[in-house]
């Protein structure tokens, strides 16, 4: 889990995994938080609730790939910390993991606007259609593959679909229909559409090719 400024919500996200980590203890399930440098007490408060908390130079895919190369299960989920898990994720993980080489969980928009139902079906749809996924439906992936794609490209932006596109090569993904959790926060306080709109521009930009740190930059300009 990649943590940069989370004190309000960190223990929100890692007080759900407890239980997973006292039941899986045989199965190596354990909880990595990666720390970006956070200026509030989201460290101290991650500490009793994680197996690991490192830290890292602030960037999320900097962030994960550092996790992932301390964890010691064979496959690796990576979650948000805005993010909650459904019932039974590990069993589920571990089930579609037999067959796939990674895979993503549906995701459910949590926060104020009403347009957020919708906005969740068209992730959760296109995703199926592309092949592609994004960090907040919980991306998962056999270490091994993991390894065999090299992680997480460190880019500012868009490096949960540039890790989807290699993991492409490797199998389709398993397209979990269970939900995470997910805030919604970007869109109650950027507007439904706006952010909408802004994210699939900035998509369609990356597929042609526009850098992924120009990206960033246009995505911080129009917050």
């Amino acid at each position: 889990m990649p943590m940069l400024n989370e004190a309000d919500s960190i223990e929100t996200a890692l007080v759900p995994l407890q239980s997973l980590r006292a039941q899986h203890l045989s199965a190596q399930v354990e909880v990595i938080v990666v720390d970006g440098g956070s200026g509030d007490d989201s460290v101290r408060i991650a500490k009793p609730l994680a197996d690991r908390v490192l830290s890292s130079p602030p960037g999320r895919a900097r962030q994960m790939n550092l996790g992932a190369q301390h964890a010691s299960a064979p496959a690796l989920l990576f979650l948000h910390a805005d993010s909650l898990l459904p019932e039974g994720a590990v069993e589920q993980i571990t089930h579609a993991l037999i067959h796939h080489a990674w895979g993503r969980f549906d995701i459910a928009l949590s926060g104020r606007s009403r347009w957020l139902p919708v906005v969740s079906w068209m992730m959760n749809q296109r995703s199926r259609l592309t092949g592609i996924a994004t960090g907040d439906q919980g991306m998962f992936v056999s270490t091994a593959s993991f390894k065999a794609v090299e992680g997480f490209p460190e880019q500012p932006l868009m490096e949960d679909i540039a890790l989807a596109e290699r993991l492409k090569q490797v199998s389709r993904p398993a397209c979990l229909t269970a939900k995470v959790i997910s805030s919604g926060r970007r869109w109650d306080q950027f507007g439904a559409w706006k952010t909408i709109r802004l994210m699939w521009r900035l998509r369609y930009r990356y597929w042609r090719g526009v850098s992924a740190t120009q990206l960033a930059k246009e995505y911080r300009d129009a917050r």
